[in-house]
């Protein structure tokens, strides 16, 4: 089987590599860098580019038996999905798998999360055999923070009411199945924890497992958009902005039967924060 994956030397398609590896699949890597494709694992095809090369997408999906396709945030990330839409259905792809948020159907006001509605739309009516995966905030997203934690501050606000974050080699696990198993076409699976978590939760976890004094700062959204302003231009930081106002009035908080579903896709139940935690601060602690 050839499966051809977009992005795939960012972390969810550096996961997902590995994952279709272990099964014995033709992997082929969209990645904008000479340096990464060079650098990817043996018997993964490097191919150098982007998502906004038409004729690049059109000659790479004809070849492969399933598109990965995950959109990096930024500017072109509507011109770069629904002209991948198009592409799969004129190189006519058997099967593309999508990387979309959780709760679309709510959290659609950040521009990063709204362009996957008009993607979604794309997509099913374009006759291309599709399965949606909707994910929730990745758990990794914390070891950017680890400067900040070491330092006795964490400051990701995911509000009081909880966001059901998923670790991404659960997210990779799921890609795979779909990518490998049949049966999946037009199903849409909200990949997601167990369970939500709050800001203060995850910062006493933090605190337990790495055994240092941590305050939670991520209930003041004013000092959060100030930050966020400091970091990445300025309508990046509004779209971020929007997404953790979500968070803070209404949750990120997958259904019962979301996680059920996800539990039987995995045939296990998906990892929790604490169990994410709790190595991740092993292998801080042996390097």
């Amino acid at each position: 089987m050839k499966v051809f994956v977009t992005a795939g030397t960012g972390v969810v398609g550096t996961a997902l590599v590995s994952e279709l590896r272990s099964r014995d699949v033709e992997v082929s890597v969209l990645t904008r860098s000479a340096a990464k494709a060079e650098a990817l694992p043996e018997g993964v095809r490097g191919v150098v580019g982007d998502l906004l090369d038409y004729k690049l997408l059109l000659e790479e999906f004809a070849a492969a038996d399933a598109v990965f396709l995950n959109l990096p945030v930024g500017e072109a990330e509507t011109y770069q999905g629904l002209l991948a839409v198009d592409a799969a259905r004129r190189s006519g792809v058997g099967h593309l798998v999508y990387v979309s948020t959780q709760d679309l159907e709510n959290l659609f006001t950040p521009p990063h999360c709204g362009v996957k509605v008009a993607v979604e739309k794309a997509l099913k009516a374009s006759g291309v055999p599709y399965t949606i995966l909707r994910r929730s905030e990745l758990m990794q997203n914390d070891i950017g923070a680890k400067d900040m934690l070491l330092m006795g501050v964490y400051g990701i606000p995911l509000g009081e009411i909880g966001v059901s974050r998923v670790d991404v080699r659960d997210v990779a696990e799921a890609a795979a199945v779909v990518l490998t198993t049949p049966g999946h076409e037009g199903r849409t699976y909200t990949v997601t924890g167990p369970e939500p978590v709050t800001g203060q939760f995850v910062t006493d976890t933090w605190k337990r497992v790495l055994g240092v004094e941590i305050a939670y700062v991520g209930g003041d959204l004013e000092s959060c958009s100030l930050i966020l302003n400091q970091m990445m231009p300025q309508h990046l930081a509004r779209d971020l902005w929007l997404m953790y106002e979500h968070y803070d009035h209404n949750g990120y908080v997958a259904a019962a039967e979301d996680i059920e579903a996800v539990t039987k896709l995995l045939g296990r139940p998906p990892r929790s924060f604490t169990e994410f935690a709790e190595e991740t601060a092993q292998a801080w602690k042996a390097a």
